[in-house]
Parts: C-alpha cells; structure tokens; sequence
C-alpha cells in the first residue's frame, strides 16, 4: 500500500492518533471503539449496520441499498409494524463480532434500512418522543389503579409513532392483559411490554458512580454477570452495604474489573495463621497489602503493637528458616535489629517562656503628676485623706438608712417606741 499520497490528520481530544473518527467523543450510550474505521475497505467487508435507539436498546440491520453511511447518521430502518428512527453507532468488520456477543442466531431477527432520514420522519420522531413523559406518567395511575406490584420505569415511541414499548419492574409475575386493554384505549398505539431489572433500568436513566464517572451500564457495558460478596473479600474492602451498592441499589459492577489481578496477586502471600519467630520476639500477621506484596507483622495477635513491615519474600524466607528450626535476628532484610523509637520531645528546641505574660506597667499622667508637684503644700495629708473618705462613706449610709426606713412600718414603729 502507497501511503506517500494519503492525507493523515492529527487528531486531539478523544480523537487520538491517525485514525480519523476511531474514537469519538461518546455522545451515544454504549458506543463501541471502532479501531478498524480508517482501513480502506472497511465497509465494503460487510453490508451489517449497528443501530443505536433510546439509550441502550440496539439493533442490528441489512444496508440493502449500499447507502454512505457513517457513524452518527440518523437513519430509517424497518419495524414491525412501520419503521423506527435510530444512529448508527458502528459499520465494518467489527459489527459481526457484535452480532456474536449480542447472541444473535436468527437471521429473522436483522432487518433492512430504508434510508437516510428525511425531515418527515424527523417531525414525527419529535413529536412521538414529546409525549414518551407523559405517558409513562398516566400509564403508571392506570396501573396503580389496577393493583398491579410493578413500576414503570421508561416509555419508549416508534420512530413512526405506532407503537410504544413499556418497560417494567416487577418483583413476582404480573399479569397485565388488562394493563394492556387500558394502555391501548388510552394512547391509541400498539403495546409492548419488556421486563427489565435494577440494572438494566439504572442504564436506561443513567447517572453518575461514586468515582465521578459515568454509569458503566449507562456507557459501554451490555452483558451483566453476576456479583457477590466474595469479590469485595478477595480485594480486602470493607463489607459496608451503603458503600458496596451502586446506583441501582446492587453490588457495584466495578467489583469484578479487578478480581483476577487480586487473585493473583493474593497467592504470593504468606498464610494468615503463620506466626514468624525471631530471636527476640514472635510477629503476628496484622494487615497486609496485595498489590504492593507488603505484610504487616505485630507483636501481639489482633493489636498493633511494635508493627514491622516486610516484603512477603522476606516473610517467606523466614517461614522456611522457622521450619528447619532457625530463628533470624529480626524480621528485617539485613538480619539487623529493629531500634527501638525514640519518644519525640516537642519541646526540645522551642522556648516554654513564650507562654509566660510579661507584666505591663501603669503609665502615669504626667499631667497630674505636674499639678500635684506645683500644689505640694496644698495637699492634705494621708491621714486625712483617709478620715474623709470615712466620714464621707458613714455619711452615705446614714442617709441610706434614713431613705429606706420609711418603707418598713415595723421598722420605724421599734424605732419611735425605743425613742
């Protein structure tokens, strides 16, 4: 192949590299990384087209007319009964291990696409999707009005407008043959009715995880498997409820991304029970971390007490020296014995009398102190001063008890009588 005379562009942002249009900026749910998009003859392997509808509903169809089509054309494509309104999310070679994963065996069940989506269909589209609120909200009264244990969780219209597609939750079986009845004589449209799960409906609305990323069921998980608490055990997190659920009120699905590295990882590790013995005390297993392959040891079983950590090779070794009856020095590399920690003293190089308050004296006017040295003669002396003050204070409570003799009747009556 010549590429002197094919024109490469750089792409930034999501789009990296020289594969023009290989990965997108994700504005559909569960877009799939089309790294074939710019091998020439890409689309000409296959006629199989990825449809995307409303949020994670896919479909997979025949491009009988050899359209040009690309990622993120709006197309027409057939349903039973007319036709539905979706993008197309993926073209090529890789559209065929799709079908394989989607489990798709029946060729009845791919279709064919009509053909690019005209402004016609686009009017109808909008309008069949303007009333999908409202409906769910008028069938979910309809359904309380019956007594039926189920949620409707999402409505979704034809792209024609036909036919509507009601989706569930319900714990037990439900019959909804009278459900039905009312639905149809209410919008005047086909029914069809999907049970779907907690999952599968947290996918369908989407939101935000705890990591601040996008739903993984919102964007690019199809197939859900199993979760249980095993794998929050091997990964040593704490079995809190609140934190191990997600948005859907299930084990998080993220809890089995990194469960086979954990295994692996998990087997270099020394046994729980294992007790090392050394020459100056026997360590117990207190904690150990996984993936960094580091063990922590203490002197006391269950308490942190004189913690030591070891890589598990070292623990290992001293297991074997421990059977062939040998004891180490310490639980260190070097065989050399841990120093004991020396209490850190605070206060060694600071100044304690920065506490202490340092007294302010009283200034003196000096203004008084001018006026009393002009009049020293003047002054009365210390001693009168002092009777004054006396006089002055019984004075003051003679007339105190003048005023409040009058308020006590008795009071003044003794007084008279001993008068």
């Amino acid at each position: 192949m010549d590429y002197k005379d094919m024109k490469f562009k750089m792409w930034q942002g999501c789009d990296r590299g020289l594969g023009k249009c290989a990965c997108g900026r994700q504005d559909r749910q569960l877009n799939t990384y089309d790294w074939l998009a710019d091998v020439p003859g890409n689309n000409d392997d296959t006629d199989l087209v990825e449809v995307q509808f409303k949020n994670t509903r896919k479909g997979y169809y025949h491009n009988v007319n050899n359209l040009d089509l690309k990622k993120g054309d709006i197309v027409a494509v057939e349903a039973s009964p007319g036709h539905d309104i979706g993008v197309v999310t993926l073209t090529g070679r890789l559209v065929k291990l799709q079908i394989k994963k989607a489990n798709i065996r029946s060729a009845d069940d791919i279709k064919r696409i009509y053909r690019i989506a005209k402004q016609v269909d686009m009017d109808k589209y909008y309008e069949a999707k303007a009333r999908e609120h409202a409906t769910m909200i008028e069938s979910r009264q309809i359904a309380k009005g019956l007594g039926l244990q189920m949620k409707i969780g999402d409505v979704e219209y034809q792209g024609d407008g036909t036919k509507a597609i009601f989706y569930y939750i319900a714990d037990e079986r439900v019959d909804f043959r009278q459900l039905i009845k009312d639905l149809a004589a209410a919008f005047h449209v086909r029914i069809e009715m999907k049970q779907i799960g907690a999952r599968q409906e947290a996918g369908r609305i989407g939101g935000t995880g705890p990591c601040g990323r996008e739903l993984c069921c919102a964007t690019w998980m199809k197939n859900f498997s199993s979760v249980n608490t095993g794998a929050a055990r091997i990964q040593d997190i704490s079995l809190n409820p609140t934190k191990l659920a997600g948005m859907c009120a299930k084990l998080k699905c993220c809890l089995n991304y990194e469960v086979d590295n954990y295994m692996e990882a998990s087997r270099r590790l020394p046994p729980k029970d294992a007790v090392l013995q050394t020459l100056d005390n026997d360590y117990f297993l207190f904690k150990s971390d996984i993936l960094a392959g580091l063990v922590t040891y203490s002197t006391a079983k269950g308490v942190a007490a004189n913690l030591e950590i070891i890589t598990t090779r070292r623990a290992h070794d001293i297991i074997e020296m421990n059977k062939r009856g040998e004891k180490p020095l310490s639980l260190q590399e070097d065989g050399k014995q841990r120093q004991p920690e020396k209490p850190i003293d605070l206060l060694a190089d600071t100044d304690i009398s920065r506490f202490d308050k340092a007294k302010k004296k009283k200034k003196k006017n000096k203004n008084r102190q001018g006026s009393n040295a002009q009049g020293g003669d003047n002054r009365p002396s210390s001693n009168a001063t002092k009777q004054a003050n006396g006089n002055n204070r019984q004075g003051g409570n003679n007339r105190q008890g003048n005023r409040r003799r009058p308020n006590n009747p008795q009071g003044a009556a003794r007084q008279n009588h001993e008068d």
